[in-house]
């Protein structure tokens, strides 16, 4: 029987966590490379050293800080959001709305997370920028398991380059992010994700027999 943790280790593991989204909102704001220990700190109103008890340095902590958006991003996308959920075109417009609700809450409630993904973490190193791309081809891969399958089932166009059509359907994801941080307004957000929505599903799907 595995043994509870102790009071010592619930509030280690919950310092650690709030390490790791204070250094999340400290990095959104000020960028990586201004922001210091010393920032996230203060913020926390800890010391350095027990900062080092948690992390090695700041480059570690980062590596932290996208593993927990990536979990954000693919958590959002449950189980019954398999590809082979749909089997009619309504079905796939459907689960388009909901994948698409999903990543909005994910993506737009958070505003730290496309902040950090788009305009910071490119920037750092050589290494967590190809995180961030394996994570948008993770992305691309599963858009296009969408698209392959429908056109397997016959509801999407048979000549759709499903590869090419994801990645485009993904750029029309980041143009509404860019969008959601300059106009932070739910309304508009929804107009423009309804416009792309029907873009999309329009653009796809199979002539009616």
């Amino acid at each position: 029987m595995t043994k509870p943790p102790s009071r010592i280790d619930q509030r280690k593991a919950e310092l650690r966590k709030e390490i790791i989204d204070t250094a999340f909102d400290c990095f959104a704001e000020k960028g990586y490379h201004a922001t210091g220990i010393a920032d996230i700190a203060t913020r926390l109103r800890i010391g350095h050293g027990t900062f080092y008890r948690y992390f090695a340095n700041k480059r570690d902590i980062i590596d932290h800080v996208i593993d927990e958006v990536s979990g954000r991003i693919f958590g959002a996308l449950a189980d019954d959001m398999e590809p082979e959920s749909a089997s009619t075109i309504e079905e796939y417009a459907t689960l388009i709305d909901r994948i698409s609700d999903s990543l909005n809450r994910v993506l737009l409630d958070d505003p730290r997370t496309a902040h950090l993904l788009l305009f910071h973490a490119t920037g750092i190193d050589d290494e967590l920028t190809e995180r961030v791309y394996g994570l948008v081809d993770a992305t691309e891969i599963l858009m296009t398991r969408y698209l392959d399958h429908g056109v397997r089932v016959g509801y999407l166009r048979a000549d759709i380059d499903t590869a090419n059509t994801a990645k485009a359907a993904l750029g029309m994801i980041v143009a509404g992010l860019v969008a959601g941080m300059r106009t932070p307004d739910p309304a508009t957000m929804s107009v423009y994700s309804h416009a792309v929505r029907r873009l999309f599903i329009d653009g796809v799907r199979a002539a009616a027999r």
